[in-house]
C-alpha cells in the first residue's frame, strides 16, 4: 500500500477511513513504511541539535524512520527507544531492535521512566481526543522536550497540558510540519 509514490499518502488516509487506525495497522503494520519518510528525516535533521543528550523515545515509531534518522545524525542506537503497538515487525526489520508496544492509552496513565526527548511522527493526531490531554501531560512529566512531526496542523497542544510551543517549521517540499515543545514541568 505505501509503495505507490503518487498516492501513498491518500492510500494510508484512505486505509484509516476504510479500516480505522487499528484495522489498518492490523492489516498493514508488518510492512508499513511512512510515505513521507524524507520529510520526517528533514524535520529530525532540523531539530536534532535542540534535542538534549540522553535517551530519546521514538513514539509511534512506525518502521523506524525517526530512529534511523537519529542514528545517521550521530545518536547512539542504545539511546533510542522505539515504541509502537502496531508496527513492531516493520520496526525490528529496519532497525534490528524490538520496540516497546505501549499504546497512547497506556502512556496516558504515565510513563515509567524519563526521557531526554520524545519524538512523535505522523501519529499524535491519531490519539483519541479524550486521551490527548492526559497523554500530553504524562509526556511533559517524563521529558523536557517533545518534537511532533505531522502532515498537517493537528493536533494543537494546549499549554495547560504541560508543553509550550518553542519552535515550528514547515517543510514545504515534503508537506511536513514539525513543532518543538518545551515542558512546563521543568
Amino acid at each position: 500500500m505505501a509503495d505507490a509514490p503518487d498516492d501513498a499518502d491518500d492510500s494510508v488516509r484512505g486505509g484509516y477511513a476504510r479500516l480505522g487506525v487499528a484495522g489498518f495497522y492490523a492489516a498493514h503494520g508488518e510492512h508499513y513504511r511512512n510515505p513521507h519518510e524524507a520529510g520526517v528525516r528533514a524535520a529530525v535533521a532540523a531539530f536534532v541539535d535542540r534535542l538534549p543528550a540522553g535517551t530519546v523515545l521514538d513514539l509511534a515509531a512506525g518502521s523506524g524512520e525517526v530512529t534511523l534518522a537519529l542514528r545517521e545524525l550521530g545518536r547512539d542506537p542504545a539511546d533510542i527507544v522505539g515504541c509502537d503497538p502496531h508496527t513492531a515487525v516493520a520496526y525490528r526489520e529496519r532497525t534490528g531492535v524490538v520496540p516497546e508496544s505501549w499504546s497512547f492509552e497506556q502512556l496516558s496513565q504515565g510513563l515509567e521512566r524519563r526521557f531526554a526527548a520524545i519524538v512523535c511522527s505522523f501519529a499524535l493526531h491519531l490519539c483519541p481526543p479524550s486521551w490527548l490531554p492526559k497523554l500530553v501531560f504524562a509526556m511533559a512529566s517524563a521529558s523536557p522536550v517533545l518534537l511532533v512531526i505531522t502532515p498537517h496542523k493537528r493536533p494543537e497542544l494546549r499549554d495547560a497540558w504541560g508543553f509550550a510551543l518553542d519552535d515550528e517549521r514547515y517543510f514545504i517540499e515534503h508537506r511536513v510540519r514539525a513543532r518543538l515543545y518545551r515542558s512546563r514541568h521543568g
